[in-house]
């Protein structure tokens, strides 16, 4: 009995040590490659937004806006060109309506809300099904595929099956639907701080009239 108790004590020891060292290896891991895997999801996005938008010189000022429909934030990196005037703006959009759930895009809009390009950052989607949206929607070739240079307030931003403008990807109409819900998204939030900015100045010159 009392061989068996060692027994038992010495497995229940070594199980110990073993996920104790396990732990301090992973942590040594996670510590070492964190910056590397920052740096690396920074660069992807740096690229996304140039990806996005028309040729630029300069990035202002990063900044988040809340959606109407939405729980998160989402970002913004307004472009400008060598005169410091607004080329466009990339928006770090998102959608939890995905077939796997999440699904990350970064969208380009000029100044009149027309989409300038996007690139999809991050997704769980079917391979060879959802994940076709990655180019689906920038398909100069079909133009009903295609959302690149419409704009959400003159073309309906829903697939063809619920009355909208857009052909979803074949057999993948739930992730055709949330990546539109996406760019929507990025569109709405967009035009809202726009009108802001604008009733905020309209205001202020009001005010400094005699």
């Amino acid at each position: 009995m009392a061989q068996k108790e060692s027994t038992f004590l010495s497995m229940t020891l070594t199980l110990f040590v073993v996920t104790l060292v396990a732990a301090t290896i992973l942590g040594f891991v996670h510590d070492l490659t964190k910056e590397d895997i920052a740096l690396a999801k920074q660069k992807a996005q740096e690229k996304a937004i140039e990806s996005v938008l028309p040729a630029f010189d300069s990035l202002g000022d990063a900044y988040k806006l809340l959606p109407e429909d939405g729980a998160d934030s989402l970002e913004f990196f307004p472009a400008y060109d060598a005169n410091q005037q607004l080329v466009g703006t990339a928006v770090k959009t998102y959608t939890k309506n995905g077939f796997s759930g999440f699904i990350s895009i970064m969208a380009g809009l000029s100044p009149e809300g027309d989409i300038t390009g996007y690139e999809v950052l991050e997704h769980k989607e079917t391979p060879g099904l959802g994940s076709k949206m990655g180019a689906w929607f920038k398909d100069e070739a079909k133009p009903k595929q295609n959302i690149l240079g419409k704009n959400p307030s003159t073309t309906k931003f829903q697939v063809s099956k619920d009355g909208g403008d857009v052909d979803a990807i074949t057999a993948s109409t739930i992730t055709s639907r949330a990546f539109l819900d996406a760019v929507v998204r990025a569109y709405k939030t967009y035009q809202a701080s726009a009108e802001d900015q604008t009733q905020a100045s309209n205001h202020t010159s009001k005010g400094g009239q005699s």
